[in-house]
């Protein structure tokens, strides 16, 4: 095994990687499919980009790399997962959500087990300087109270889309699980939820208007709701015994004190490194890289979690 890095994918999310890894001064290689794809993350980021995709690079039997880290389409997560596995590659960080429907999860999960290899799902907002600033408040005041979440889509902007067969149709998994993640991580994971659905779009058939409450592992009572036929915006509040921290947008923090109307953004966070790349990519992708998992979301985490979700968002598996 060497210390070599591979970033697997040559689209927009990759390039993002791609930033922090220079920022990070590391030696790695970039692995994409297309032509078309390359050159435009060589043209973008001045780094070389391997063309054929992972398997075709495999066939030059590689030294195993340290780390891998896969930014490629949602519909590819899970292939390109199992490739790496299978190769033997011990840590892998996967964009979220890791795979799309139940088996993929159980069978990447069993294999990473088999395996001994550290897969960690790739949800950088657990890693944003205001989740950080209130996470510090939530234990400074002792905990989590109840918490709300909000995880509205905007089905006009989505719809037009064009995305491979599967991904639309999963769009909560694929896309609204960054906010129902971050508010399960800094409030608890559910131990007693009731979820209510309706309504539905040509793209997303299970739901379209979501609402659920219930109580968390650290006995938090929560409640969400989003509508995706109507106005709103993702959000996480969270509230302890002597603040309510608003994460709306998420990249920010406002505080509400108890006794206190104001809203107030927090001036005092350092919010640079978020604002030179991508939020909350730089961090977790340096802790990644030093084997601090501390965290982050496990690939078994993730597995557990899809039964909940699909309660959230009517899936059937």
């Amino acid at each position: 095994m060497n210390n070599k890095i591979w970033l697997i994918g040559a689209g927009i999310m990759a390039q993002d990687y791609i930033k922090v890894l220079q920022g990070l001064n590391k030696d790695f290689v970039v692995i994409g499919r297309s032509e078309n794809s390359a050159k435009k993350c060589e043209e973008t980021t001045g780094c070389k980009v391997q063309i054929g995709g992972l398997e075709e690079y495999l066939l030059k039997k590689p030294e195993i790399c340290s780390h891998a880290i896969i930014a490629v389409g949602v519909e590819r997560l899970y292939e390109t997962t199992k490739q790496l596995l299978e190769y033997g590659v011990k840590n892998i960080l996967v964009e979220k959500p890791g795979a799309l429907y139940d088996w993929q999860f159980e069978e990447l999960n069993n294999l990473a087990n088999e395996k001994a290899s550290n897969v960690i799902i790739a949800y950088n907002r657990r890693f944003y300087a205001s989740v950080l600033k209130a996470q510090e408040i939530i234990e400074n005041d002792g905990g989590v109270s109840s918490f709300n979440f909000e995880f509205t889509e905007w089905a006009h902007v989505i719809e037009p889309l064009v995305k491979a067969e599967g991904v639309k149709e999963k769009w909560f998994l694929g896309n609204s699980t960054h906010v129902v993640d971050l508010a399960f991580y800094l409030g608890g994971k559910p131990k007693e939820i009731s979820s209510f659905t309706s309504g539905s779009l040509s793209w997303h058939p299970s739901a379209s208007n979501f609402s659920g409450a219930g109580i968390s592992d650290k006995n938090a009572l929560f409640n969400y709701q989003a509508n995706w036929e109507s106005a709103g915006r993702w959000s996480v509040e969270i509230l302890t015994k002597e603040h309510r921290l608003i994460l709306r947008p998420m990249e920010k923090l406002q505080i509400q004190k108890r006794g206190s109307i104001a809203q107030i953004f927090d001036e005092t966070i350092d919010y640079r490194t978020d604002e030179q790349y991508k939020p909350g990519l730089y961090l977790q992708t340096q802790n990644f890289l030093n084997n601090n998992f501390d965290g982050m979301c496990l690939l078994s985490e993730q597995y557990q979690m899809k039964s909940i979700y699909n309660k959230i968002a009517n899936y059937e598996s």
